[in-house]
């Protein structure tokens, strides 16, 4: 039996208001140990004044927030010892250079010379010329900095906001393994994105937010379970009783290819039907977190209260 891991960020009920706009209301989110956590939603949802609060740069205004079983706010210099955090928006001093940068980074979390052979490989991996000065850098080179620099010590919490703005697909690959390496050694990752694709395929589990609280939270396959697979087929000999199955919908056919989408208590019903048919072809999708984030996002979605 697998032995829950431990949880190294656990937010319940968070409230945070700006004068009478409340950015959070009563949001949960918990991130475990080795886990890398998708934290999805729109400009304004309240990615980033969750992110601050657990940082202990906003203080909140109700709820719970513990970060290593530590109040962000009472225990900020022990917290920040144990974590690396990447902005979306990276401001480096602008008469250093990259590697001068890297290096003030990394002294402000107290490591020195013990990073020097992961921060050239990840130099190296990350394709940055360290000698340029900082104000010569684009907004990808500004993030390939601050990426390095989170990754070139061990810490047991990575905190990523948005951290692929600016980089190219081939660097986003390079990042995606490094991100796997560390969590793979027991690193918490949380990370808040955009990019639904990015977090399909990096993240575990995901939690998605609308307006301050938390709509949906749970594994890839929990949530994939909240909507319908497209099945694809070919026959050579009709299927157009695959319709009258419990659980199809959307049935489309054309000639002797369908599609359709359906249930998860229906996939029985249409194996038992395909079984009858002669398959040439035949493909089942899961929902993608796009459908899945579109879904909750829908208008008639209801938003707890």
């Amino acid at each position: 039996m697998t032995q829950p891991t431990e949880a190294v960020v656990e937010i319940a009920g968070l409230r945070k208001t700006f004068g009478s706009f409340a950015a959070l209301d009563g949001l949960d989110l918990t991130v475990h140990r080795g886990e890398i956590a998708g934290f999805l939603g729109p400009n304004g949802a309240g990615k980033s004044t969750t992110i601050r609060t657990m940082l202990g740069m906003y203080r909140p205004d109700g709820g719970r927030v513990s970060v290593f079983g530590m109040n962000p706010m009472a225990d900020a210099v022990e917290i920040h010892r144990r974590l690396a955090y990447v902005p979306g928006d990276v401001n480096l001093w602008p008469q250093l250079s990259g590697g001068e940068c890297i290096d003030l980074l990394l002294s402000l979390r107290g490591v020195r010379r013990e990073s020097a052979a992961r921060k050239t490989e990840l130099i190296d991996r990350f394709d940055l010329d360290p000698r340029k000065k900082a104000s010569t850098y684009s907004k990808g080179n500004r993030q390939k900095v601050a990426l390095i620099a989170a990754l070139s010590a061990p810490c047991e919490l990575l905190v990523l906001d948005e951290p692929t703005s600016g980089l190219d697909p081939l660097m986003t690959r390079e990042f995606t393994e490094c991100v796997r390496e560390v969590a793979a050694n027991g690193t918490a990752v949380l990370m808040s994105s955009h990019l639904l694709d990015e977090v399909e395929q990096l993240c575990e589990t995901v939690t998605i937010i609308r307006a301050g609280k938390t709509i949906q939270s749970g594994s890839l396959a929990d949530l994939r379970h909240l909507r319908r697979s497209r099945v694809t087929a070919t026959m050579r000999s009709g299927g157009r009783d695959l319709a009258s199955v419990e659980g199809v919908h959307d049935f489309e056919s054309d000639g002797d290819h369908v599609t359709f989408t359906v249930e998860d208590s229906g996939l029985a019903g249409i194996t038992r039907v395909l079984a009858r048919h002669e398959v040439v072809g035949l493909a089942v999708e899961p929902p993608s977190l796009e459908e899945l984030f579109l879904h909750v996002y829908d208008d008639r979605a209801e938003v707890p209260t």
